[in-house]
């Protein structure tokens, strides 16, 4: 009784044994003897009826030779179905090494054993599970042409690592797909091509081209088997390349290539299908860039480069509304466009006019030096698509690139009226990646023959002070100056930080020959206007009819600008102003605070205040001056400080 139940025992693993074990115990021979054998299962895929598919078990016996059971479902009742182990991959083919006991249609089991192949050649349990080779199932012996199942065995088994590439459309609507390579246990790739739309009775042969799509035609490099028109599919085992050196799985996904699929082998300059695999796969990884217009009208677009997993990119350029018959050239320069004309460093293929595109590989710059996708985003540069090669001066879209792209930071600044009636605008710094700027004036009213030199001078307009900083000359014609600021005139570092916190001013002047007529002045930096204002009212004193306001102006860096606005002052005359000691009440009181006089055409005085009078003196900021116990006069002359003509409390004492 016991032995009948170690028996069962023993037996069980048979009973249980399924196609996902490796390591169960058998045995092989049904003794009862405890030797407990290895084995190793293969999947055997439906081929010709996509009903039968199963398993293919290798159990190592005692004797180091080797049991294989097969194991298929939807065989057919009555079948009896040929198998054997054929060497090479399935996708190659090759003879019969071992033959197998028919596959039994009605249970879909065979059973041999073997330890030699069929010439003779002894074969162990561990050179069967690694054998190169792989198993065929027949229909029947009368026609072993029809395969039933098959699958690759040991060293070509598939260990589930796979990478896939679309195959995109290209001369015949409609025909397109994929491209899978699949890692084997040794390292080659099995590679199978899955088109849709392909022509039943078509062979379209199939190649990895050297280098991308867009430096196409690039030498052919591997063949694969021609994809079947009627299934739409090719087979192919990948170990070496045409020229005999290895290429395995792994070298496929870092490989600087691409893929053809021809329309036939007489039609080899028609493709079907197509796309790049290994290191030139896009990422997914994408930047865009603006390509404004410029000389012709309507012409713009955009520039968009993508990341390779080469780390190279892709550089697409699509412009809209080009000419049907154009060829427009394209070329990354050194620089900003504001400080163009730069060289160029980079050449795209040209605009296709008819299509608006251009695809270009990125990989080095003219000069050889690298430039991949990361040193796009970086790289100090602009874009621009010109009208012809033969009129390469004739820029119709042009764009910023990498570090000079904006960041959408900006900060406007108000240019008001001055000398000229009616001009009058703003400046506009916008932020770089590279933490420069943009500098951007745009004014109102300028005559259209006028060229205007623009700059930023030290301190504050009330103060005047030294040229800082040269903006490229306002055009009359458009009332626009661009400019690229990232340092001053003397090489100081001056990026859009340090305009934010600049103690300047910008002056925009009428002409180079008249640069004493300001046309457009204003503040900017730390001496903007915070919008906090205090005004106060000055009456007449000692000639009748002159009397105004004075208005105190908080500063961003706390200090205040004061203004003095008068009518009634006589034409020619210079007023001396100050902020006294004291109220009228208390006059006369000490000169705290000189301003500047007030010029009797204008009627006004404008003084930037940020310490009391004298050496060493106390600073005073805009809140100091509201809590001021003071007051203003306003004189007739130097020669008459006696004679005030106008008079009023500040501060504390208004």
């Amino acid at each position: 009784m016991k032995k009948f139940l170690l028996a069962i025992f023993i037996a069980l693993p048979f009973m249980f044994m399924g196609c996902s074990s490796d390591d169960d115990a058998v045995d092989p021979d049904g003794g009862g003897d405890d030797f407990e054998g290895e084995t190793k299962s293969f999947q055997l895929y439906s081929v010709a009826d996509p009903s039968i598919s199963g398993t293919a078990t290798f159990m190592e016996n005692e004797d180091n030779s080797t049991t294989v059971e097969l194991e298929l479902e939807g065989t057919p009742d009555g079948g009896m179905h040929p198998a054997h182990i054929h060497y090479n991959t399935a996708a190659e083919g090759g003879d019969i090494a071992v033959s197998f006991e028919p596959v039994d249609g009605s249970t879909g089991m065979s059973t041999t054993t073997f330890s030699t192949l069929d010439d003779g050649t002894s074969i162990t349990y561990e050179e069967a599970i690694n054998f190169d080779g792989y198993i065929n199932v027949h229909i029947s012996a009368n026609d072993l042409g029809t395969l039933v199942a098959q699958g690759d065995i040991g060293e070509n088994e598939l260990t589930g690592e796979s990478k896939n590439y679309m195959l995109e459309e290209r001369a015949i609507e409609g025909i397109s797909g994929n491209i899978m390579f699949e890692e084997r246990v040794n390292g080659e790739a099995l590679a199978t091509i899955m088109l849709d739309g392909t022509p039943e009775d078509g062979e379209h042969p199939a190649h990895i081209h050297i280098g991308s799509v867009v430096e196409a035609p690039g030498d052919i490099a591997f063949t694969f088997t021609s994809v079947n028109g009627a299934t739409g599919m090719s087979k192919t085992n990948v170990a070496e390349l045409n020229d005999g050196t290895a290429f395995l799985y792994n070298d496929v996904l870092n490989y600087d290539g691409y893929v053809n699929v021809h329309l036939s082998a007489d039609e080899l300059g028609t493709l079907v299908a197509q796309n790049d695999i290994g290191g030139n796969e896009l990422t997914g990884e994408t930047k865009s860039y603006e390509l404004d217009e410029r000389a012709v009208e309507g012409i713009s677009g955009t520039v968009m480069f993508e990341e390779r997993m080469s780390g190279a990119a892709l550089a697409t350029i699509m412009i809209d509304n080009t000419p049907e018959d154009g060829m427009h050239p394209a070329h990354i320069h050194m620089g900003s466009f504001t400080e163009g004309p730069g060289d160029i460093a980079f050449t795209f293929n040209p605009v296709n006019g008819t299509t608006g595109m251009s695809m270009t590989q990125v990989e080095m710059l003219d000069d050889d030096t690298e430039f991949g996708y990361e040193e796009v985003l970086n790289y100090d540069g602009y874009v621009n698509v010109h009208l012809s090669a033969e009129d390469l001066a004739t820029v119709v879209a042009q764009g910023d690139i990498g570090a000079n792209e904006l960041t959408g930071e900006s900060k406007t600044y108000q240019l008001g009226e001055r000398a000229v009636e009616g001009i009058s605008g703003s400046v506009i710094f916008e932020e770089r990646m590279s933490g420069e700027a943009l500098a951007t004036i745009m004014l109102d009213g300028t005559p259209e023959d006028g060229m205007h030199p623009a700059h930023i001078h030290m301190g504050t307009a009330a103060e005047g002070g030294d040229i800082a900083f040269t903006f490229n000359p306002v055009n009359g014609a458009t009332g626009m100056s661009m400019t690229h600021v990232a340092m001053l005139d003397d090489d100081t570092a001056f990026g859009y930080e340090d305009v934010l916190n600049y103690d300047g001013y910008v002056n925009v002047h009428l002409s180079a020959d008249q640069l004493g007529v300001i046309v457009a002045q204003g503040d900017i930096g730390q001496n903007e206007l915070t919008g906090e204002s205090a005004s106060y009212d000055l009456g007449s004193v000692d000639v009748d009819g002159i009397m105004g306001t004075a208005m105190f102006e908080e500063r961003v860096n706390g200090e205040t600008l004061v203004t003095i606005m008068l009518d009634g002052t006589p034409d020619g005359g210079e007023h001396p102003a100050h902020i006294h000691v004291g109220s009228v009440e208390d006059a006369p009181g000490d000169i705290a605070i000189s301003l500047n006089a007030v010029n009797g055409d204008t009627g006004m005085s404008m003084t930037n205040v940020s310490a009391f009078d004298g050496e060493d003196a106390d600073m005073i900021d805009y809140n100091g001056l509201l809590d001021y116990d003071g007051y203003l006069n306003v004189h007739l002359s130097a020669e008459d400080l006696e004679t005030l003509v106008a008079q009023g409390n500040v501060g504390s004492n208004s």
